[in-house]
């Protein structure tokens, strides 16, 4: 195998902006910011602002839309089309 044809695979702390979550995980990405993990190793960290933590799918927070003007409107738009006169 050809020796640097990877990048360094290491121990990363991604930080969900929104939520506050931290997650310690390993990745290729890297960062210059770091920060102190829970076990006293300081780690790169890599800001998110969107993560499972606050994702409104895995958070059950979701905005339900009224579609029932959006139906109308297309009901009323396509009223009268494929019928033979």
């Amino acid at each position: 195998m050809k020796k640097d044809a990877h990048p360094q695979y290491q121990p990363v702390i991604f930080n969900d902006l929104s939520s506050g979550e931290k997650v310690l995980t390993r990745t290729t990405a890297t960062s210059d910011k770091t920060m102190e993990w829970e076990d006293g190793t300081t780690y790169p960290v890599i800001d998110v602002e969107i993560s499972a933590a606050s994702h409104p799918f895995y958070t059950g927070k979701q905005r339900i839309m009224d579609s029932a003007g959006r139906v109308d409107k297309f009901n009323k738009r396509f009223k009268g089309f494929g019928k033979k006169s």
